[in-house]
C-alpha cells in the first residue's frame, strides 16, 4: 500500500472521536503499523498529526472558570429585566404607526397599478393571462409585508388583543 492511502486511512479514522483509540478496524491498524515500520516519513507524519490533534483537543481553548460565572450572571440579569424595559426596542426602527402607513402606501400603489395606461397596453399585447401572475405577485408582497409586521410587533399585538 502506498503512503497516501495509509495517511488517508489514518486521517479518516482519526475523525471518529468516539473516545476509543481502537475505532480503526484491526486489519487497517495492522496495515498502518506494518507500513510505518518500513516508511519513516509516514511514521513521522502520523506522529505530527497525533500531536497536533492532542494540542487541538486539550490546549487550543484554555480553561476559563470565570466565563461560566459571567454568563450565568448575564442570564440572571436578563431574566430579572421587566417586560416594559426598552432593551427590546430596536433604535431607528419603525413605529406601529409607521408600519401601518407604509402598508397602506404599498397597498394603494399595488392596487392602482392596474389603472395605469401602460398596464392597459401591456394587457392588450400579452392577453388576459398576464393578470394572474400580477395578482399572485401582489398577494405575495402583501402577505410578506403582513408577516414581517406581525413578526416584528408580536409582543405589542399580544398585549393589545389579550392573546
Amino acid at each position: 500500500m502506498n503512503c497516501s492511502k495509509i495517511l488517508d486511512m489514518v486521517y479518516e479514522y482519526s475523525g471518529n472521536d468516539h473516545g476509543a483509540e481502537g475505532s480503526m478496524p484491526l486489519f487497517n491498524q495492522i496495515q498502518v503499523w506494518l507500513h510505518t515500520l518500513i516508511c519513516p516519513n509516514c511514521m513521522q507524519e502520523i506522529e505530527r498529526f497525533e500531536v497536533s490533534k492532542a494540542i487541538m483537543r486539550e490546549d487550543f481553548f484554555p480553561p476559563s472558570p470565570c466565563l461560566e460565572n459571567s454568563i450565568m450572571a448575564m442570564v440572571e440579569a436578563e431574566e430579572t429585566q421587566t417586560e416594559t424595559d426598552e432593551a427590546y426596542i430596536i433604535p431607528g426602527g419603525l413605529s406601529t404607526r409607521g408600519w401601518v402607513i407604509a402598508g397602506i402606501v404599498i397597498l394603494l400603489s399595488l392596487a392602482t397599478a392596474f389603472f395605469g395606461l401602460d398596464f392597459q397596453k401591456l394587457v392588450d399585447e400579452t392577453g388576459i393571462s398576464f393578470i394572474l401572475p400580477a395578482g399572485i405577485t401582489i398577494g405575495i408582497v402583501l402577505t410578506t409585508y403582513g408577516a414581517f409586521f406581525i413578526g416584528s410587533h408580536l409582543k405589542e399585538l399580544t398585549e393589545r388583543f389579550g392573546l
